[in-house]
């Protein structure tokens, strides 16, 4: 395939060097593309992770020696096999959604990746599991992904920094919003709660924090990584 030429729509060579990534980096994997075509035979909005940031997930995930996992925002389980798979033996991921259909689906597909027993779907909106979760107690989570309702990120943070500890990872996905981030006139409540999870991000001295744009078969977005002190 040659290389784009000038003048080439930039999401069309953005997607084309995504696939190209892909192709080449990652190994064929029948057990996550039947989790896509599950998700799409479901109806579920296609707004899942795409392979390659899923493979960024499993390697934060054995970098970092995470052994418990959360993630906010199950969708259909695409990125939480990617997480579930990169765990040491005896780790779990504790998923939270909020819609009972996605969270139906996605039980179905990680019981057929054979992780049924690694990962607990809990559904409901996160800020009322999150404090039942809390209310558990058990160990930190040594990485957390939201992947969730943006307006929210803000209060996200905050129960991240309570679930985890010292040398934990939190991952927050689509803080870039194809540029509207730098809109500080804007109404939406996207725009406004990542301006303000970001803020938060930045203020906050528990946490050493990055952030990178990215391109590709997803659009113009970006996530940020943050490091608790």
């Amino acid at each position: 395939m040659s290389a784009p030429r000038n003048g080439t729509d930039p999401s069309s060579a953005w997607a084309e060097v995504d696939d190209y990534l892909a192709r080449t980096l990652l190994p064929e994997d029948e057990t996550l593309e039947l989790v896509l075509d599950e998700n799409q035979a479901a109806g579920l909005p296609p707004i899942d992770v795409s392979p390659l940031q899923g493979g960024l997930l499993s390697l934060l995930v054995r970098l970092s020696g995470a052994r418990r996992v959360l993630e906010l925002g199950t969708l259909g389980g695409y990125s939480t096999v990617h997480l579930a798979r990169a765990l040491p033996p005896g780790g779990r991921v504790v998923t939270l959604e909020h819609d009972p259909r996605h969270a139906e689906v996605a039980r179905r597909n990680i019981a057929r990746a054979g992780f049924g027993d690694v990962v607990d779907v809990r559904v409901g909106a996160a800020l009322d599991t999150l404090p039942v979760l809390a209310a558990e107690g058990g160990d930190p989570f040594g990485l957390v992904f939201v992947d969730a309702d943006k307006p929210n990120n803000p209060r996200y943070l905050e129960w991240a920094l309570r679930l985890t500890r010292p040398g934990s990872l939190v991952v927050v996905d689509n803080v870039v919003r194809e540029g509207r981030v730098v809109d500080d006139t804007s109404s939406d409540p996207v725009v406004t709660g990542t301006r303000a999870f970001l803020t938060a991000l930045g203020e906050d001295p528990r946490l050493e924090a990055t952030a990178l744009q990215t391109v590709g078969a997803k659009g113009w977005d970006g996530f940020t990584l943050a490091l608790v002190r």
